[in-house]
């Protein structure tokens, strides 16, 4: 039997580990299936950044909200069932207008196609409205596009946090300020089912409930000093304009360098 050097083994081994470690063939973080991996493999640059399959799914779903939200507050003005009613269909259409203009400027820069009809949820929501009269309407009204607004409205926080895209975080900074406005005129009515979108949220959850211990009946919380800056320091800024209860959501209209609007 041939019989190995031992110290050649060892030497083998050595060389090896030092090229393994000189020149490694690909990180850990780039492995498929890691969330690196994920985030490369739907990026595309862009003159504005790099757009990701997450940007992409907000630019579709803001589209989307317009095209099921503004029939919805033109039935519901239509039917005018009453003054809130009305208000909250004000808001959805004057809302989605505007946003729809900005979010197919964007798709059109970033070479996004939008739908053109609401998903068949959407549809489905809107026929539910449609067959429902009085009270019902109203309840059905209000809590299908309360549910929908809370679903969007983490998703575009998410995405403004970390998109790189500066077109895409514009973007999610309007829609946060009109889907904001829409839940605000929304509660407004008196009509949300808060216990319903409670027990939504818990159902969805998988973690056990964090934070700190719950109030003792009786028993009176300290006091908490105030946050504030110290010494002598000069501010300019204001707290968020409007009343409580409302929303600014005044902004210059966007710019339509390539007529997308014409």
């Amino acid at each position: 039997m041939r019989r190995v050097n031992g110290t050649a083994l060892v030497m083998a081994a050595l060389v090896a580990t030092i090229g393994a470690l000189a020149f490694p063939v690909w990180s850990y973080a780039d492995r498929s299936g890691t969330g690196q991996a994920n985030l490369a493999a739907g990026t595309v640059n862009t003159a504005w950044g790099p757009l990701t399959a997450q940007d992409r799914d907000l630019i579709v779903r803001v589209r989307l909200a317009g095209l099921w939200e503004l029939p919805a507050g033109q039935q519901a003005l239509e039917r005018a069932p009453s003054e809130a009613i009305k208000e909250v269909a004000d808001h959805l259409i004057v809302g989605h207008t505007d946003l729809d203009k900005r979010v197919r400027i964007v798709a059109a820069q970033l070479g996004v196609e939008l739908p053109n009809q609401p998903n068949e949820l959407q549809q489905g929501w809107l026929k539910e409205m449609t067959a429902a009269t009085g009270a019902d309407y109203e309840k059905k009204f209000v809590n299908l596009l309360r549910a929908a607004h809370g679903t969007i409205f983490p998703a575009i926080g998410a995405v403004r946090n970390s998109t790189r895209n500066t077109l895409v975080r514009q973007l999610a900074s309007d829609a946060n300020q009109t889907v904001l406005d829409h839940i605000t005129v929304l509660e407004k009515t008196g009509l949300v089912d808060f216990d319903a979108i409670a027990n939504t949220a818990a159902n969805g959850a998988t973690a056990s409930p964090t934070g700190p211990p719950a109030p003792v009946p009786g028993q009176v919380a300290p006091s908490a000093p105030p946050a504030q800056a110290t010494g002598d320091v000069t501010t300019t800024s204001q707290p968020s304009p409007g009343e409580p209860g409302t929303v600014n959501t005044s902004r210059p209209d966007p710019v339509d360098s390539q007529g997308v609007l014409n």
